[in-house]
């Protein structure tokens, strides 16, 4: 098979200026009998740390359970956050990598990372089935700081899930921010739920199938505060069938 000329274009650049590791930066080098690497940004060392999200999990953030699980499927940690939504699911543990994947997107302008992303999802394939055929709905910025980012990271990742599930998987940006909060991340569950409320609104002239699978989409499920704001919009507006799916968990 012949090489496409985007390949041929990534491989000479690859020459050029050699990738190196978002988060070890060690060069990306193929391994075994690979052309070139899986993983353009992450080196096969990291890449062999990441730790994959399987069952068994929690059904309400997707963290794993370790060891025979017994009883409840929700994990300690989901205790008193009332989901608005159906399961949760993620793709990675928020460390390692997967967390310098994320801070480089989100924090540093680093769209060239998404291809990786990408990647990490297809390696979930019981998450990309949860996804199939889903209207994905991705957590939105205000936008005060979606002008300062210059783009809503969660939109970007909810594309590249898209990508990695294809079979009718579709992103709709259904929802607006309309309270300018700070950020959530020094605060504990009661107080990022009592900031949040109503934070969050149906855009303008949007319309919900009741019929449909909606899944709400962000980087990172930390408390699900976050989410489970979202996914109460998206209630009062007639979703029935909802499900939140995150990059990484942590």
């Amino acid at each position: 098979m012949g090489v496409s000329a985007a390949d041929f274009i990534r491989d000479l650049s690859d020459v050029i200026f050699p990738p190196s590791c978002v988060h070890c930066r060690a060069l990306v080098e193929p391994s075994g009998a690979e052309e070139r690497p899986a993983f353009r940004h992450v080196c096969q060392r990291c890449v062999s740390q990441l730790e994959f999200v399987r069952p068994p999990h929690c059904t309400t953030c997707g963290h794993p359970f370790y060891g025979v699980v017994e009883g409840g499927r929700m994990c300690v940690k989901c205790e008193g956050l009332d989901p608005a939504f159906r399961e949760g699911r993620t793709a990675v543990l928020f460390k390692g990598a997967a967390r310098s994947l994320v801070i480089e997107l989100k924090y540093h302008r680093g769209l060239h990372v998404l291809e990786d992303m990408t990647e990490i999802f297809r390696r979930v394939p019981e998450l990309i089935a949860h996804v199939r055929g889903a209207t994905l709905v991705p957590v939105p910025l205000h936008p005060r700081k979606a002008r300062e980012r210059g783009y809503n990271q969660a939109l970007l990742l909810a594309q590249a899930l898209a990508a990695a599930a294809g079979e009718g998987a579709r992103v709709e940006p259904l929802l607006r921010r309309v309270v300018d909060t700070q950020t959530q991340t020094a605060f504990d569950r009661r107080t990022r739920m009592a900031n949040l409320k109503n934070a969050f609104a149906l855009v303008r002239g949007a319309d919900l199938n009741p019929s449909l699978h909606y899944v709400l989409v962000d980087d990172v499920f930390t408390t699900g505060s976050t989410l489970n704001s979202c996914a109460r919009a998206l209630r009062r507006a007639g979703a029935v069938n909802l499900d939140v799916v995150t990059f990484g968990h942590g």
